[in-house]
């Protein structure tokens, strides 16, 4: 599993959200959120945005590139 499908279902579990919830936030289908965690689809850079602002998390916590969650400068 990626860094990033693994720390998406992380914070996704710790923020205590279901799978469903985060689909109908992302206005995408379940199995479309699904097949992010399982690593088959990558979401595209609006998708990605999206996932950091309602896991309120960096973009590059949630890719994999900072051990930071904090966002900065907003």
């Amino acid at each position: 599993m990626s860094e990033f499908c693994k720390r998406l279902q992380e914070i996704r579990l710790e923020k205590g959200l279901k799978q469903r919830e985060m689909a109908a936030r992302l206005a995408i289908t379940l199995r479309a959120y699904q097949y992010y965690e399982e690593g088959k689809h990558i979401p595209d850079l609006y998708g990605l945005l999206a996932l950091a602002d309602i896991l309120e998390v960096s973009l590059d916590y949630l890719t994999g590139r900072s051990e930071r969650q904090e966002r900065e400068g907003l």
